[in-house]
């Protein structure tokens, strides 16, 4: 009778009927999770100033770039040749969040999770910062993936000592290091993790040295293009630290740890509970190693809070499960009391998630709720303004570049052949190119991020520049005084967009010979920085 029970259930445990169920209800959620983004955000943003860079990355396809590994550049290639559409930009997030959402699932599933627990862990991909996340083509939503797909591995390899899993977490170790090279700090976790918990066995095992030897060489290319960049990584970092990193308290990052799932925060806390108390847990107390050895990397680092997103879906899965075990009997209630709570204050955290009202309807009710008083509205800047960061760089490129394109348009044709345009960050020439090709525009060129390696070493015959971002001249400044004259055309003005303010500036009828001996000799020395001698 035993050997019966035994044919007619899965790997998990569970029968075939009820299989059919979970696999049924993954598919539903699955799909709600991808559509999600669609159909709330207002169709009144931009793409946001980071994806105009990596869209552009697309257009110029290597295994490296200055900010980032070179996977999310594939994926833009993709983007491009497909047309380049906002919904393609949009894709691939959603696409790997849903994804993501699935790998959870099949964890939740491994541990013979049901139905509760499956929904439970799909409302913290919906109500929390992974909603945001999984709308903006950036490298974070590959960490997150690969991240929950490294765990999925070695969570089903202590399940069931297959091999297959050490071979599925090394190639994602690999893939992970084309994407983010922050997950370097969740592999070394996982690594340690493993050491110090009773699953060490695995060091003995020689396919986990295969499976690691398979990763590396994955990311092999891309540490042959730092080294011949003189590792343009180690620059970014510290630019970072400089600019950005050296603001953020340690205090600031571990609150944030609860604000970014406000609504499921209970839900991540009952998985390292899971781990910490659970007879059932402590098979996979390596995640709470894991999770420990990363925090303390972005303390002492100063790590901006959301590098520490990629262990959460893993933690949401065991703590889905067992708030499930806990629920199963006489306080089933408290299933109700959970969702209840959830959709309560996921509703109102959806508002700082996606901008679903536009720019000034939703500044007015950040205003009425106060919400700058939880940090939600804080920019870089330290100081807090209207709206979010990431939506106020949602607003104004495409009003730019019809500025941009109305100056230039301006001049005749024979002008135009010895014009170029120069922006000053790389969203707004990445913005630029990315409408102004519809608007006659030529290429426009930045000396930020990557946009550098891709500009001429030289140029010929340019008499004018028109800048696009940078502040008003100085009259009494060298390259001034090489042109005729020196024009703020335009301007935006939209007190909303991060770029308010931004001036498209003129500079007409430079002598040939020392404009292009100047661009020349700048641009060689701001690009020597990343060229082994």
């Amino acid at each position: 009778m035993f050997e019966v029970i035994v044919k007619k259930t899965d790997i998990y445990g569970n029968t075939p009927k009820a299989m059919r169920k979970l696999n049924w209800l993954i598919t539903i959620l699955a799909l709600i999770k991808f559509l999600i983004p669609f159909l709330i955000q207002d169709n009144f943003y931009q793409p946001h100033r980071d994806e105009f860079l990596y869209l552009a990355q697309g257009q110029h396809l290597a295994w490296g770039y200055l900010e980032n590994p070179p996977v999310l550049g594939a994926l833009a290639w993709i983007t491009h040749q497909l047309g380049g559409h906002f919904v393609l930009i949009k894709f691939w997030p959603s696409l790997f969040g849903t994804l993501t959402f699935v790998v959870t699932a099949r964890i939740i599933v491994s541990l013979n999770g049901g139905i509760y627990a499956l929904f439970l862990s799909f409302l913290a991909f919906v109500f929390g910062a992974f909603l945001r996340v999984h709308y903006l083509f950036q490298p974070n939503f590959l960490e997150i993936f690969f991240y929950t797909l490294i765990a999925f591995a070695v969570i089903r390899y202590i399940q069931t000592k297959n091999n297959a899993y050490l071979y599925v977490f090394g190639i994602a170790c690999g893939l992970g290091m084309l994407s983010k090279y922050s997950i370097a700090f969740f592999i070394a976790g996982v690594i340690v993790g493993l050491l110090l918990s009773s699953e060490r066995s695995i060091y003995l095992n020689k396919h986990f040295y295969f499976a690691s030897l398979i990763g590396v060489v994955i990311c092999l290319p891309n540490y042959i293009w730092q080294y011949n960049h003189n590792y343009p990584l180690l620059h970014h970092m510290k630019e970072l630290q400089e600019t950005q990193l050296q603001y953020i308290k340690p205090s600031d990052f571990l609150k944030d740890q609860l604000l970014m799932h406000l609504p499921t925060v209970y839900v991540w806390i009952s998985g390292l509970l899971f781990l910490f108390l659970s007879k059932n847990g402590r098979k996979y107390i390596f995640m709470l190693w894991s999770y420990i050895i990363l925090m303390t990397f972005l303390i002492v680092l100063q790590g901006k809070n959301y590098y520490a997103l990629g262990i959460y879906p893993t933690l949401f899965a065991f703590g889905s499960y067992l708030l499930e075990r806990l629920t199963r009997k006489r306080v089933q209630f408290m299933r109700w009391i959970f969702i209840t709570v959830t959709f309560y204050f996921g509703a109102m955290f959806t508002f700082l998630a996606l901008p679903v009202f536009p720019p000034q309807k939703l500044a007015e009710i950040y205003k009425e709720k106060k919400v700058d008083k939880t940090g939600a509205l804080r920019w870089e800047d330290q100081q807090n303004h209207p709206l979010p960061q990431d939506f106020a760089d949602m607003l104004g490129w495409k009003e730019i570049t019809e500025k941009t394109a109305r100056v230039y348009n301006e001049l005749s044709d024979a002008e135009k052949s010895k014009t170029i345009i120069k922006c000053d960050n790389y969203g707004l020439c990445g913005a630029v190119n990315y409408y102004g090709k519809a608007l006659g525009l030529p290429e426009a060129y930045s000396y930020n991020g990557t946009f550098l390696l891709w500009m001429p070493d030289k140029f010929d015959n340019i008499m004018n520049v028109i800048t696009v971002g940078e502040n008003h001249p100085d009259t009494a400044g060298v390259a001034v005084k090489a042109f005729e004259h020196v024009d703020v055309r335009d301007d935006l003005s939209d007190s909303l967009a991060r770029e308010n303010g931004c001036k498209i500036i003129l500079w007409y009828h430079a002598k040939p010979s020392i404009l292009n001996n100047f661009l020349s000799a700048e641009i060689a020395e701001k690009k020597a920085l990343f060229i082994r001698k």
